[in-house]
């Protein structure tokens, strides 16, 4: 009975679509009450179709025209769903579903070529399977959307860190070349100085030969003085006196050229200036062959500012969990990657009791505990519990006369070998032979708050001659 109405009694003149919640006006035109709504606040207040005025009261609901509407939509609905179960092509109940193509079909459909050779199952089992899939694909996207959270919280204190890693280098490189400053500044005023004292020296040396000039003029003027009178007197006392006179001429000494000597020795003091003051100042300067990198540092260990030295601590600072930090056990690498050629490095170990130290590949995971062996890419020597042992499958003991307190590491990249020796009389305590095939990185581990120390090297400078 309802659906053999026709479709435009049952339609709003303003939206054209089914009345929802329908009003009735004086003049029997029926509209939605909010398309009536949006037409009366433009201020006409009549109705949209005659244009007759309405009252100011509300529009009453028409109760009967909402029930009819209502009713067409609920079997509208109906109805779409039953399209939705059955088959498009063939309007069948879908009852399969094609594990090949992913869709619900009818059994019309399983018997055509389009899916004859299909495999199907039933639409109750695949249901199970599918739901199965899906709590898996949202798990995964689950895990993502966590990660992601977990991201996005850490940003902040990421960007707090590198702003605390910034203003701490700042601090630090400043203070480095602080000291460099002080150094310049030290020996400028002692060259200052040099050069002070020199025309001190210099000044005082040329007032001593202008007292002594000013004592021979006067001596000089008053012998000639003498000579002119004698050439005055009679020829007889002339001659009595020549022999007097004339000694009085030869005695006179004469001092040296003034001007020997005296002037400042500008070539000492300007001779390859700079070049001097960079060779004295190697004094100041350590050359540390490996240095830490902080951003690998697992936050229970505590690095020197000038990134040579570290030691263990109970109480982890506060760092970001990025990729490159090793996350499970205190170790930390060099920052230089070393991919080729020869290369060593001394270790002072010292009262540290519990240390391994050695080279470690680039792969190594980071947020994993594995043991450092060849075969996992740490090529390494242990000092625990009072033994000493190379880090092999299985462990090789080693005999010392006494706990070595420092370890040089040599690392011949092309050659393949890694070797550990005493620097103090090079006895070799052990060496690897392998074939390496990626880089490399200096490798410390230690859970003693004892500290492990990168010797620095002296600094040898030469002269390169065309």
């Amino acid at each position: 009975m309802i659906m053999s109405l026709p479709e435009e009694d049952l339609t709003c003149p303003i939206c054209c679509d089914i009345f929802t919640d329908p009003v009735l006006l004086s003049c029997s035109h029926s509209f939605c009450r909010s398309c009536l709504k949006r037409c009366w606040d433009t201020g006409l207040r009549e109705c949209p179709v005659c244009r007759k005025r309405a009252s100011k009261s509300s529009a009453p609901s028409n109760l009967a025209l909402k029930n009819v509407c209502e009713a067409i939509l609920q079997v509208r609905r109906q109805s779409s769903v039953l399209e939705k179960l059955n088959c498009n092509l063939h309007g069948e109940k879908l009852k399969l579903f094609c594990l090949l193509d992913k869709q619900p079909i009818c059994v019309v459909c399983q018997s055509s070529k389009l899916h004859k050779t299909h495999d199907c199952l039933p639409i109750e089992e695949a249901v199970l399977e599918c739901k199965a899939e899906l709590a898996l694909s949202l798990k995964s996207l689950q895990d993502k959307l966590d990660s992601l959270k977990r991201s996005h919280l850490t940003s902040a204190d990421m960007v707090k860190h590198i702003k605390s890693q910034a203003l701490e280098t700042q601090r630090l490189i400043k203070s480095q070349f602080e000291q460099l400053h002080q150094v310049l500044y030290q020996e400028e005023s002692a060259r200052i100085a040099a050069v002070k004292k020199e025309e001190e020296e210099k000044i005082a040396g040329v007032k001593d030969k202008i007292k002594e000039v000013t004592a021979e003029v006067l001596s000089l003027i008053e012998t000639i003085s003498d000579i002119q009178e004698q050439l005055k007197e009679e020829d007889l006392v002339l001659l009595k006196n020549f022999k007097a006179t004339q000694e009085r001429g030869a005695s006179i000494a004469f001092g040296s050229d003034i001007m020997t000597g005296l002037p400042i020795d500008v070539a000492e003091h300007l001779n390859n200036l700079k070049y001097r003051v960079w060779e004295k100042m190697q004094d100041h300067i350590d050359y540390t062959p490996v240095t830490l990198d902080p951003n690998t540092a697992h936050p229970c260990l505590i690095l020197s500012d000038d990134l040579t030295s570290l030691h263990y601590t109970k109480q982890p600072s506060c760092c970001p969990d990025n990729p490159e930090r090793f996350h499970i056990s205190a170790e930390v690498v060099g920052m230089t990657a070393l991919g080729s050629g020869s290369h060593h490095w001394v270790v002072e170990t010292g009262s540290n009791q519990d240390w391994l130290l050695g080279v470690a590949s680039s792969s190594v995971p980071r947020n994993a505990e594995i043991s450092a062996r060849p075969e996992n890419g740490f090529w390494t020597l242990c000092f625990r519990d009072g033994e000493f042992r190379a880090m092999t499958s299985p462990l090789t003991p080693l005999t010392v006369t006494r706990p070595p307190k420092q370890i040089k590491v040599q690392l011949d990249y092309n050659k393949g070998t890694v070797c550990f020796s005493d620097p103090a009389d090079d006895t070799l305590f052990y060496a690897f032979s392998h074939t390496f095939t990626e880089a490399l990185f200096p490798y410390f581990y230690t859970q003693s708050s004892h500290p492990l120390r990168i010797m620095s090297e002296k600094v040898l400078v030469t002269m390169l001659r065309q």
